[in-house]
């Protein structure tokens, strides 16, 4: 079964649905609509849910919509956001980047 790890505090926006979108950088797990993937803590190893794949969409950060924000936590700023996902990757990020958003629902 295909993955998708979380930080820990991201488990409890995700367990009360609040969150239900993720991005994904340098992704090759080939994720697409309609897999079944297990959530897991990425600081535990310990899966913490099951969810169904609704949508995955290619892009850059520059080209995000009002619409590819919905079900993601918020950044203050985009030089917040480059910030995290370069801690994420360990690599620069900025507005030329490519993303994978992936939405999901609790199964």
């Amino acid at each position: 079964m295909k993955t998708l790890k979380f930080r820990h505090y991201l488990t409890e926006s995700i367990l009360t649905k609040k969150k239900y979108s993720t991005w994904r950088l340098f992704d090759d797990k080939n994720i697409k609509k309609g897999d079944i993937i297990s959530l897991v803590n990425w600081e535990t190893g310990k899966e913490f849910g099951k969810a169904s794949v609704t949508l995955v969409k290619e892009t850059k950060f520059a080209d995000l919509s009002e619409e590819d924000y919905k079900g993601h936590e918020k950044f203050n700023s985009k030089s917040e956001m480059f910030k995290e996902y370069s801690t994420y990757y360990n690599q620069p990020v900025d507005d030329n980047t490519k993303l994978k958003i992936i939405q999901f629902k609790l199964t």
